[in-house]
């Protein structure tokens, strides 16, 4: 199955594919899944999710679906779920992004996510109100705000949006289920079909 997904990756690219190149791409999937995560290391399968904090729909998966796969997959130790920047909706969703890794060196990235899709709107991700969430969550407000002025995480978000095009995507939320890709905010029982797919087969 793998295999079929790389491919259709590499034609997306327009490009034909060599044992290379899909080499190369699995390595992306790979080194992708060892961002800011949820659940055990040793799950059999790893959801990478590409998402902008100021995408709705991203919201709406925020909102709707990841918390049942969290109740009935992460915490059960059958899904490690990864989150990924593709910060395309402009230089506030980039700002958003690079805050979220500044709350991440202090050990709230989570806490700041939720938060950050908690006050999507308007205005939301201007520099004084991603300041603001930082220290509603309790962090050092010194560091943080160093940490963010000095655009520390400029060149990750960016990358990670790269990356996120160059496998082909163009919009928020998209997935990669064990290297599967499924593009939207689908309802949960989407992913829980692609789900128990892949839990048939790491059974095999």
């Amino acid at each position: 199955m793998k295999r079929l997904v790389f491919a259709i990756l590499l034609m997306q690219l327009g490009v034909v594919e060599t044992p290379a190149q899909s080499r190369q791409v699995e390595d992306i999937l790979t080194l992708l899944s060892q961002g800011p995560a949820k659940g055990s290391e040793a799950a059999p399968i790893t959801i990478i999710e590409f998402s902008d904090f100021q995408c709705s729909y991203c919201r709406k998966f925020w909102k709707e679906t990841l918390p049942r796969l969290e109740a009935e997959y992460v915490k059960a130790g059958k899904i490690r779920f990864v989150y990924r920047h593709l910060a395309i909706l402009g230089e506030q969703s980039v700002s958003a992004g690079r805050a979220a890794e500044c709350a991440r060196e202090q050990g709230k990235f989570w806490e700041y996510h939720d938060k950050l899709f908690a006050g999507q709107g308007p205005f939301a991700f201007a520099t004084g109100n991603l300041k603001g969430y930082a220290k509603d969550l309790g962090l050092d407000s010194v560091a943080f705000n160093q940490c963010f002025d000095s655009g520390k995480y400029a060149q990750k978000v960016d990358a990670e949006t790269g990356v996120g095009k160059m496998l082909g995507l163009r919009g928020t939320p998209s997935f990669f289920i064990n290297g599967r890709p499924l593009i939207g905010a689908h309802p949960f029982e989407t992913f829980q079909l692609v789900i128990e797919e892949e839990l048939k087969e790491t059974k095999r």
